[in-house]
This record gives structure tokens, sequence and C-alpha cells, in this order.
């Protein structure tokens, strides 16, 4: 997992000046700095408004008495998408939205799960329980 994180980080700023360069080229370059601006004050706005959508299924949950367990994953999308859109780039900006848009957070969320599923079976994650 460290491997891909580190690809990830080496092979993504030299994708995004590739592709900053490209749509400089065609549509120019104020434009493409005009794009960035918005998409970053879009992602903001609806970064806050899922994340407060999920705050209160969290609290509804909660007042059921039932663990929060998809509005944990729903949360850690939402944060991860957020960050990421308020960095400059149409590639970061794209995974992004595919975090913060229910639709296609789903998809993300329950490959996640799976995910921490296999680590903790694995033992490469611990859970405590009371």
């Amino acid at each position: 997992m460290f491997r891909w994180f580190l690809l990830a980080v080496l092979l993504l700023p030299a994708l995004e000046i590739g592709v900053f360069i490209w749509a400089g080229g065609k549509i120019g370059p104020w434009w493409v700095v005009l794009l960035i601006m918005l998409t970053g004050a879009a992602g903001a706005w609806l970064a806050k408004y899922q994340g407060l959508e999920t705050l209160y299924k969290t609290r509804q949950s909660m007042n059921m008495g039932q663990v929060p367990r998809e509005e944990i994953f729903d949360g850690i999308c939402i944060l991860i998408g957020g960050v990421v859109l308020l960095t400059p780039g149409f590639i970061t900006d794209a995974i992004g939205f595919i975090l913060l848009f229910p639709v296609t957070r789903t998809p993300v969320k329950r490959w996640l799960q799976r995910t921490f599923r296999r680590m903790i079976d694995r033992g490469n994650i611990t859970v405590f329980r009371r």
C-alpha cells in the first residue's frame, strides 16, 4: 500500500502539470486558472454540504442506538474528497468530486470497507472493543 501511495505522490504532480499545459493550450491559461478556482470553491461548498448531511445522519443513527458505520465511511470519503479538491489540478478535482457525490462515493466506500475488513482479518489493523 505504501508503494502505491509513493507512486501517486511522485506521478500525480507530473500528470497534473501535463494536463495544465494541455488545457492551457486548448482553452488558454486564464481559463485554466479560473476553472481551478471554481472547482475549489464548488468543492468546498459541496464538502461542507455533504459533511453536514453526514453529521445529521450520524446523529440520527446514534439517537436510535445504532453504530453509524456507513456514516463513518462517508465522513472519511468526504474529508479526503474535500482536501483533494482544494489542491489545484483537474485529476485531483475529478477524484475529489467522485468522493463527494453520494452516487459515485458508494462504490469507493464499499471498496474501502472491504479493504479495512481484509486488513483487520490479516491482523494489520487491530480493533479493540469494550
